[in-house]
């Protein structure tokens, strides 16, 4: 029987997921990740309808990202024995100025792709370095790239141009936008549960370890808040998110910072740990007791809520709002600190609904509507790779 793989490649991890190929509305066959590749490599994976299983992928514990897809590999062929592979779609972070849509791989769009590593310096490389793994272990087998950027892509000049001389837009410093395959899957998503909303004027909120939001207009992304890399907008796990460009020229004069360490400082070291000094796990900030960590979620709540205003104003109006994400889908707390600042854009929380991670967990009375929907962006790449591919419904027809 026909799979599809999905592979997403990080700096230090490996996610996959594992569909039929008819990519019906079950579960995944399989899903799992292999994390610390250059510390101590953990693979953690399941098997629909099976236990959990976790172990070190190599008695060192080290590994690379060949090392990892090939494990991935072995796991699937050992447990799913029978099975084939008969496409593999990865997740690309940045897919530049040109690429709106999915694309076969071959060796020429690695080449470009690989030419923007330095607008995603620390997720482009991995990502490739995914693809290449699995380009060797299946030569034969088409290879789909879904690019982050895409859905934000068709956005005017007005929208993705940063106020400095014009030609550095044309040769590529724009905003780009990222989590485009999530906001993509949810856009879909609303579109069956609440269509009414749907084709009006919808802000994602996708929470988690990165964080961003999206303004969606007819399932078609208007703005977000990330810009030229997916560094700015919301303060994140390790990130910063918007920062006062002066901030940066005052480090590198005063202190003496360069480009590696103002590096490390922006997207390791700040976001919830740097303020906290606790800790990037919101989970580990709402179980402490300290002021750090309340400061620290009550920040993320208003830098979410000031953002949300902005790209209402660039909607020219607001009908419902979408949490997704680690945060956004399992947060209670934070979902309730944001709808009880929105209420001046018509929601009305429904706090037991909100408590229980219902589905909507706005009051029926309300003019604006709030949602609570799990996103699935690996189930979003096997759906683009089954359609460039040609092999979408072929596995049912058979």
């Amino acid at each position: 029987m026909p799979m599809v793989l999905t592979l997403n490649a990080g700096s230090s991890s490996v996610k996959f997921a594992l569909f039929d190929a008819a990519l019906d509305d079950g579960p995944a066959m399989a899903t799992g990740q292999i994390d610390g590749l250059a510390s101590h490599a953990i693979f953690t994976a399941r098997a629909a309808a099976t236990e959990k299983e976790c172990f070190e992928l190599s008695p060192a514990g080290r590994a690379d990202h060949v090392r990892a897809v090939n494990a991935i590999l072995e796991w699937i062929e050992s447990r799913l024995a029978g099975r084939s592979v008969v496409a593999i779609g990865h997740r690309i972070v940045h897919g530049g100025p040109r690429h709106a849509t999915p694309l076969p791989i071959d060796d020429n769009l690695i080449e470009e792709l690989r030419a923007l590593t330095p607008l995603a310096p620390l997720h482009q490389p991995h990502n490739l370095q995914g693809v290449v793994a699995a380009r060797a272990e299946f030569p034969h087998v088409p290879q789909v790239a879904c690019f982050d950027t895409a859905f934000h892509r068709g956005h005017p000049f007005v929208t993705d141009a940063f106020a400095i001389p014009r030609h550095f837009y044309h040769e590529g410093v724009r905003r780009y936008g990222f989590h485009g395959l999530s906001y993509e899957y949810i856009a879909g998503c609303l579109r069956r549960i609440a269509p009414v909303e749907a084709a009006g004027k919808v802000i994602i909120a996708h929470l988690g370890n990165g964080a961003s939001l999206c303004a969606v207009r007819d399932g078609r992304s208007i703005a977000s808040s990330m810009g030229f890399t997916a560094l700015d907008g919301l303060p994140m796990g390790t990130r910063c998110g918007q920062i006062d460009p002066g901030v940066l020229l005052y480090l590198m004069a005063e202190k003496g910072m360069d480009v590696h360490a103002l590096t490390d400082l922006l997207y390791n070291q700040s976001g919830l740990k740097g303020l906290s000094g606790l800790s990037s796990d919101m989970r580990d900030l709402q179980a402490s007791d300290s002021r750090e960590a309340r400061e620290t979620i009550d920040h993320f709540i208003l830098r979410t809520c000031r953002k949300i205003g902005s790209l209402v104003a660039a909607l020219e109006g607001f009908d419902a709002i979408v949490f997704t994400g680690g945060i956004g889908e399992n947060s209670a707390a934070v979902r309730k600190g944001v709808l009880d600042r929105l209420r001046w854009l018509g929601l009305e929380p429904d706090d037991e609904a909100n408590e229980r991670g219902d589905t909507v967990i706005s009051s029926p009375a309300c003019r604006a509507r709030a949602f609570v929907i799990k996103t699935d962006e690996e189930r979003m790449i096997a759906r683009h790779t089954l359609e460039v591919t040609g092999l979408a419904g072929r596995s049912r027809a058979a």
